[in-house]
C-alpha cells in the first residue's frame, strides 16, 4: 500500500493516540481507603469517596508529593493618579517580562489506623508566599467504626466524622483549584478571582447514601488555632447539601449548596486562607512588589475579616467528554469593629467549560469569572472580570503540562486606587508532577 506524507503524518498521529490509555496502567497502587489520589485519578473527585475498594489489611503509611513551575508571559497597565509617599510614586506599576515563576511543592502523608479510619497531613514544602516547610492542615477521617457494636457499625454505613485542621468543605470550587504544588485538579492555570478556600480547626459530619449528601460543621473559623481576643471571635457554622449521580454511563449530574455562618472574628480567612499565593507574579503591583509581600496579586482578598454570611451554589454536568461547571456565590460580612458603616456585599459568578478527547489525556476549555461588591474604605462598588482559555495534556496520569491565555480587567475603582484602569493578559504555560 502507498502512503502519501499527510496520510502517513495521521497514521502515526493514529498510532499515539491509541497508545496513550496503556500508559494510564501504570499507576502507584492506592492503598489508604477513602482517600482522593493526587493524580489524574483525583480529577472530578469531590469529597472522599464513601464506598472504597480498596481492602483493609492493617495498618499501612502512603507518601506522595506534587511539584508545579510555570512560564509567565503577562503584560499590565493602569490608569491610577500618581500617589506620592515620599517622593515615591505608589501606583506606579513594577515592570514585569517573560520568565519563569519558582517552583513550589507538597509533601503528602496519609496512615491506615484501622479499617474505615485514616489521619492524612499535607505540607507545602516550598510556596510563592513562604520559601520554608510548613504543614498546611492535618486531620483524622473516620468512614467506619473501630468497635464492633452493630448499632455504631450500622450507622457508620452512612456516616462520615472529619476532624483537625483541614480544608473545609464550603462549596466545590475548591475541589478544582490548585493547592499551591499540586494543580492536577485544576483544568487552568488560576484559581479563581475570589478564592473560597482556607484551612479551619474543627469538625465536619457527613451523611450520605449513595447519590445524596448532607453536611454540617463547627469550625473556629480561622486560619489558625487562637486564644487570644476573645471578645473578637465567635466560632463559624458550615453546611452543605446535594446531588451527585450518574443517570446512565454517559451522564453525570452533581449539584451542591454551601452556606456559612459567623457572627464575628479576629482574623476571618474565608477568601484569604491560601498561604501559597497566587498564580500570576507582580500584577498590577507597585515597583516595590517582591514574590512573597505581595503573593497575592491579581485576587480580591479577604473582602471581610470578621463578621460573614454566605452561601454557594455549584452545577456540575459530564456527558461523556464535555464538562460544564459553574460557581454562584455572595458574601455578606464586615470588617469588625473597625467597619461602622455596616455590613457589605460581594457576588461571584464562575462559568466553566471544557471538552477531553484522546482517553481523557487532552482538554481545550474556557471559564469566565466575574466578582462585584464594594471593598473596606471605597465608596463606588467596584468589580474585577477574567477569562480564561487553555488546555492540557496527560502525558502521563502523574504529568500534566497546561496552557492558559488569561485576560483580567478592574473597573471602577477610584483614580487613586493602583487598580484604577488595571488590566493584564498574556499567556502561562504550567507543568505539573504529583503522584
Amino acid at each position: 500500500m502507498r502512503y502519501t506524507t499527510s496520510s502517513t503524518r495521521r497514521l502515526s498521529l493514529a498510532i499515539a493516540l491509541s497508545a496513550l490509555p496503556a500508559v494510564a496502567i501504570a499507576q502507584q497502587p492506592i492503598s489508604i481507603q477513602h482517600i482522593r489520589p493526587v493524580d489524574q485519578r483525583g480529577v472530578n473527585v469531590f469529597e472522599p469517596p464513601k464506598k472504597d475498594t480498596v481492602e483493609f489489611k492493617g495498618t499501612a503509611i502512603s507518601w506522595g508529593a506534587a511539584f508545579t513551575q510555570q512560564f509567565q508571559a503577562l503584560d499590565h497597565e493602569n490608569t491610577a493618579a500618581p500617589r506620592l509617599v515620599n517622593n515615591v510614586d505608589q501606583n506606579k506599576l513594577i515592570a514585569i517580562g517573560n520568565g519563569f515563576n519558582n517552583a513550589v511543592a507538597n509533601l503528602y502523608l496519609n496512615a491506615q489506623l484501622a479499617k474505615g479510619i485514616r489521619v492524612s497531613m499535607t505540607s507545602y514544602l516550598s510556596a510563592r508566599h513562604h520559601n520554608e516547610a510548613w504543614v498546611k492542615d492535618g486531620y483524622l477521617l473516620i468512614d467506619d467504626s473501630p468497635i464492633n457494636f452493630k448499632p455504631f457499625t450500622e450507622l457508620m454505613k452512612y456516616v462520615t466524622v472529619k476532624a483537625g485542621h483541614f480544608e473545609i468543605n464550603y462549596g466545590d470550587g475548591h475541589f478544582r483549584r490548585t493547592d499551591n504544588g499540586n494543580a492536577m485538579y485544576n483544568p487552568f492555570v488560576g484559581n479563581y478571582v475570589m478564592d473560597a478556600f482556607t484551612t479551619e480547626v474543627g469538625g465536619e459530619v457527613y451523611v450520605h447514601d449513595g447519590w445524596w449528601q448532607v453536611m454540617a460543621g463547627v469550625t473556629n473559623g480561622e486560619v489558625r488555632g487562637m486564644v487570644l481576643n476573645p471578645g473578637a471571635r465567635s466560632p463559624a457554622y458550615l453546611g452543605k447539601a446535594g446531588i451527585d449521580r450518574k443517570f446512565t454511563p454517559d451522564l453525570r449530574v452533581r449539584l451542591m449548596g454551601s452556606i456559612i455562618r459567623q457572627k464575628s472574628s479576629a482574623n476571618q480567612t474565608l477568601y484569604g486562607g491560601d498561604r501559597a499565593g497566587s498564580r500570576y507574579y507582580d500584577v498590577i503591583e507597585n515597583t516595590a512588589s517582591t514574590e512573597a509581600a505581595q503573593a497575592w496579586s491579581g485576587m480580591v482578598r479577604n473582602p471581610f475579616t470578621s463578621k460573614i454570611n454566605g452561601f454557594v451554589v455549584n452545577p456540575f454536568i459530564k456527558y461523556r467528554g464535555l464538562e460544564l461547571f459553574g460557581q454562584y456565590e455572595e458574601a455578606t460580612g464586615n470588617n469588625g469593629a473597625t467597619e461602622t458603616t455596616g455590613d457589605r456585599t460581594w457576588k461571584q459568578t464562575v462559568g466553566e467549560a471544557l471538552y477531553r478527547f484522546a482517553g481523557d489525556h487532552v482538554y481545550l476549555g474556557g471559564r469566565y469569572n466575574t466578582a462585584k461588591g464594594k471593598l473596606f474604605g471605597v465608596t463606588p462598588e467596584v468589580s474585577v472580570d477574567r477569562y480564561q482559555l487553555g488546555g492540557g495534556w496527560f502525558l502521563t496520569p502523574n504529568i500534566l503540562t497546561k496552557f492558559e491565555y488569561v485576560n483580567q480587567k478592574y473597573n471602577d475603582f477610584p483614580t487613586n486606587d493602583i487598580r484604577n484602569g488595571g488590566k493584564f493578559k498574556g499567556f502561562m504555560v504550567e507543568g505539573v508532577v504529583a503522584f
